[in-house]
C-alpha cells in the first residue's frame, strides 16, 4: 500500500469515526495537560476505556499534579503511624487501602499503578521541578513509562510531532499492508520513514477508534468496514465477520 492510498484509506477512517466514543485518553488530552495524560496512560494500561476515563477524573479531583499526589501519600503515611501508635486497631484496619488506591479503582492492577504513580510523582518533583519532560529519553526514564505512553504524552500533553504505537496501531498498519513489521517498535520505525507527516499526531486516535469499533484483534468486521476493498487482511485468513 502506497501513500496514496494510505491518505484515502485513513480519510474515510477519519469519516467513518465520526460517531464513535473519542478514547479516553485523547479526551482527557483536550486539557493539554502532560501530567494528565501521562497519569490517564498509566492507568488506561490492560483497562477499558470507560473504567480509565472515570477513575482518571476522580483522581485529579482529589489530585491534578505530583505535588498533590505526594500529599495524599504522606497523609495516608502519617495517619498509619497514628493507628498503629492506638490499641486495639485491627490488622485490616492498617491495610486500608490509600485514597489514591481508591480513586483509581477498578484500574487493572490498582495497587501496583497507585505505586507507579507515587514513584513518578516522587522523580517529578525531585528531578523535574514538578515538570513532566518533553523529551522521550526522559520520559522513558520514569517509573513504569513505555514508548506508548511516552509518545502520547509528548503528543497529546505537549503538542509535539510523533507516532504513539500501541497494539490497535501496530495490528492495524500490518493488516492493511502498510508496514511489514513484527512488533510496535518496529512499527513506529516504520511508520516515521514512511508515513505523511500530516497524519503522524492523529494517526493513534483514528486507528484506536478503528480497532475498537470495526478491526478488532479476532473477527474483524470486514463486513462493515468502510476500507475492506482497499485493505490486503494480511493475517486475517476467513477470520472475519
Amino acid at each position: 500500500m502506497d501513500n496514496r492510498k494510505i491518505s484515502t484509506v485513513l480519510q474515510k477512517i477519519k469519516q467513518a469515526g465520526v460517531s464513535w466514543k473519542t478514547p479516553a485518553v485523547v479526551h482527557i488530552g483536550k486539557s493539554k495537560d502532560p501530567f494528565r495524560v501521562l497519569i490517564s496512560c498509566i492507568l488506561s494500561l490492560r483497562t477499558r476505556d470507560e473504567v480509565t476515563e472515570v477513575a482518571s477524573n476522580r483522581l485529579f479531583a482529589l489530585a491534578d499534579n505530583p505535588q498533590k499526589i505526594l500529599s495524599l501519600e504522606a497523609r495516608r503515611k502519617s495517619s498509619k503511624r497514628n493507628q498503629k501508635a492506638s490499641p486495639g486497631v485491627s490488622k485490616l484496619a492498617l491495610a486500608k487501602a490509600s485514597e489514591i488506591e481508591k480513586a483509581i479503582y477498578p484500574v487493572a492492577f490498582y495497587r501496583k499503578k497507585a505505586q507507579t504513580l507515587i514513584e513518578i510523582s516522587q522523580e517529578l518533583v525531585e528531578h523535574h521541578n514538578a515538570e513532566v519532560p518533553d523529551t522521550l529519553d526522559e520520559l522513558l526514564k520514569l517509573k513504569g513509562v513505555g514508548r506508548k505512553t511516552a509518545n502520547l504524552t509528548l503528543i497529546l500533553g505537549h503538542g509535539k510531532m510523533g507516532i504513539c504505537v500501541d497494539t490497535h496501531v501496530h495490528r492495524i498498519s500490518n493488516r492493511l499492508g502498510y508496514v511489514n513489521t513484527s512488533s510496535p517498535d518496529a512499527t513506529e520505525i516504520a511508520l516515521c520513514d514512511q508515513l505523511p507527516k500530516n497524519y503522524w499526531m492523529q494517526l493513534n486516535e483514528l486507528l484506536v477508534l478503528f480497532g475498537q469499533n470495526i478491526c478488532k484483534p479476532i473477527s474483524p468486521l470486514c463486513s462493515q468496514c468502510c476500507v475492506s476493498d482497499q485493505c490486503e487482511k494480511t493475517g486475517v485468513g476467513d477470520k472475519h465477520r
